[in-house]
C-alpha cells in the first residue's frame, strides 16, 4: 500500500491550496481517507476524512471544527485518487498534511489509520 501526497507549498493568508492523495495498493471505496496535520512541537491533528457510512450504502465527509467552511474534501475511486481544497488559509495552518488510509468507516482519530503518506509541507505566510 501507498500513499503519496502533492500540492503542498507556500502561500500567503487567504490563499488557497489543493493537496492530493494518490492511492496505491487498496480498492479507494473500500477505504476512509484522513487528512491529518502537524506542525513542529504539536500533536497530529485532524483536518477532513471521506468515508462510506457504516452501511456502506452512502459517503460523508467529516471536517474538524477549525476547517468547517474552509476545506473540502473529494474522491475519484476509479482514479484513486483524494483531493483536500484549503481556502482562506493562516499562518497558523502551516504544518506537515498527510493524507492516511484505513479500512472501513472513517475515524477522527489519526491512531485509528493503517497507512499514511510522507506528507506535505504547507507554509502560509503574513
Amino acid at each position: 500500500v501507498q500513499l503519496v501526497e502533492s500540492g503542498g507549498g507556500s502561500v500567503h493568508t487567504g490563499g488557497s491550496l489543493t493537496l492530493s492523495c494518490a492511492t496505491r495498493g487498496i480498492t479507494l471505496g473500500d477505504y476512509a481517507i484522513g487528512w491529518f496535520r502537524q506542525a513542529p512541537g504539536k500533536q497530529r491533528e485532524a483536518v477532513s476524512c471521506i468515508s462510506r457510512s457504516s452501511d456502506m450504502n452512502t459517503y460523508y465527509e467529516y471536517y474538524s471544527d477549525p476547517w468547517k467552511g474552509r476545506c473540502t474534501i473529494s474522491s475519484n475511486n476509479a482514479k484513486d485518487m483524494v483531493w483536500l481544497r484549503l481556502d482562506n488559509l493562516k499562518p497558523e495552518d502551516s504544518a506537515i498534511y498527510y493524507c492516511a488510509a484505513r479500512e472501513g468507516v472513517g475515524s477522527a482519530w489519526h491512531f485509528e489509520y493503517e497507512y499514511w503518506g510522507q506528507g506535505a509541507q504547507v507554509i502560509v505566510s503574513a
